[in-house]
């Protein structure tokens, strides 16, 4: 089930990228042919290429692999396989790892250090290899400029639908794009979730500043959801500037033509984490969680993520049962030292139900039963002590995402 409005839009097309789809078969019990699972990303010779990683102790081979190529040289290719992680497969994984670059490179004419590997899928099986080099040349042979949507659909797992967004916008007489896709729907929570995300411009970035631009976006987007609390293995975010829009390099974060691109990439970056949200594995609710009045940001995060990550509440978002008690004890143990309960106030939509300690003296059941009621609900929280704020977006917790996780691997 998914839920919001979170149709795939047109995709401009970024001079300098290509993109190639195909079926392998990959997941266990798939055959060629019954869907794309491949994908390859060729990125033009002179791009600069940053990108941020999951934070999981258990990393896949796939990303340790990635670091270890972009430390090196600049990347040209990146390889992306859905159905089977390459995680928890020891020595074995990171072979297959290096196997999957050897090949695209061959193929392509680059050294094996300029492709990167990406996974997605099943923990702890071992990569189907003849099935990824039996597939990579038609993979290659597919790669145009339009293959952006192909290319989303391919990296899917359990998502119900493909994520995309992409953004114009002009300086000194030229356009600048900046489009992405995203896949992600279970085992998301910051850091980064179980998302991959591939966002590409045109710009001419240096790459300092590129590694500085994909880390704050990141943390504006793939940093504030959560569906379910889990953090992936595999979690990457790629940003690409190709440098083929006619513009003078950006090699430092001021002046207007930055201000501009970084404000594009943020808004895409957005758009595709609140994608994932919207498609959360069995979703019926997309809830953002607005903090303000904190007396910094951080302790404004951890109270989102306490609310946003609380069982209780996202069972009561399921159920539409306007039950404010939930949100107050999910506030409270959020670990903010001196926080004031007489100061917080607590919106759920425009209704205020929490005030001066308690429940708001205008507050009826009838109209917070009217907000719950919604598919998309917003439930704002004043701390009362600053000026900081934050926001998450997650969703409800229902019976479906039981059982698609009890079945993911049957």
């Amino acid at each position: 089930m998914a839920v919001g409005h979170f149709p795939f839009p047109p995709m401009h097309p970024v001079a300098g990228v290509r993109l190639g789809t195909t079926s392998a078969g990959i997941k266990a019990g798939s055959n060629v042919g019954d869907r794309d699972d491949l994908v390859v990303i060729e990125a033009c010779s002179g791009s600069n290429v940053a990108g941020v990683f999951t934070q999981n102790a258990f990393c896949a081979a796939p990303v340790t692999l990635c670091r270890e190529h972009l430390a090196k040289t600049s990347a040209r290719y990146l390889v992306i396989n859905s159905g089977n992680a390459n995680a928890c497969t020891g020595e074995q994984g990171m072979t297959d790892a290096r196997a999957s670059c050897e090949l695209v490179a061959q193929l392509v004419g680059a050294r094996a250090e300029q492709v990167l590997p990406f996974s997605t899928g099943v923990i702890g099986e071992p990569m189907p290899m003849p099935r990824m080099t039996a597939a990579l040349p038609q993979a290659v042979k597919n790669l145009s400029e339009g293959g952006w949507e192909a290319a989303a659909k391919g990296i899917m797992t359990t998502d119900t639908r493909p994520k995309g967004a992409s953004m114009q916008f002009e300086h000194d007489g030229e356009t600048v794009t900046v489009t992405g896709i995203a896949k992600g729907s279970g085992m998301i929570k910051p850091n980064m979730a179980t998302m991959l995300g591939y966002i590409a411009t045109d710009a001419k970035v240096a790459q300092p500043l590129l590694e500085q631009l994909v880390k704050k976006a990141a943390n504006q987007s793939f940093n504030r959801i959560t569906v379910d609390g889990d953090t992936s293995t595999n979690d990457s975010c790629m940003l690409i500037a190709t440098g083929k829009a006619n513009l003078p390099e950006i090699a430092d974060p001021s002046g207007e033509l930055f201000a501009k691109l970084y404000n594009a990439v943020v808004a895409v970056h957005i758009q595709l984490a609140q994608s994932i949200v919207g498609d959360g594995e069995g979703a019926t609710k997309f809830v953002t969680v607005q903090i303000e009045g904190g007396a910094d940001r951080s302790e404004c995060t951890r109270v989102a993520y306490s609310v946003a990550q609380s069982p209780l509440v996202k069972t009561a978002l399921f159920a539409s049962d306007p039950n404010w008690g939930r949100i107050v004890a999910a506030i409270g143990y959020a670990g903010i030292d001196g926080l004031d309960a007489e100061k917080v106030r607590v919106h759920l939509g425009d209704v205020l139900i929490v005030e001066n300690g308690g429940r708001a003296a205008s507050y009826t059941e009838e109209a917070g039963q009217a907000v719950m009621d919604l598919e998309e609900i917003t439930i704002r929280i004043d701390l009362g002590r600053g000026k900081s704020k934050d926001r998450v977006w997650t969703t409800d917790l229902s019976h479906e995402y039981v059982t698609i996780n009890a079945e993911y691997r049957t």
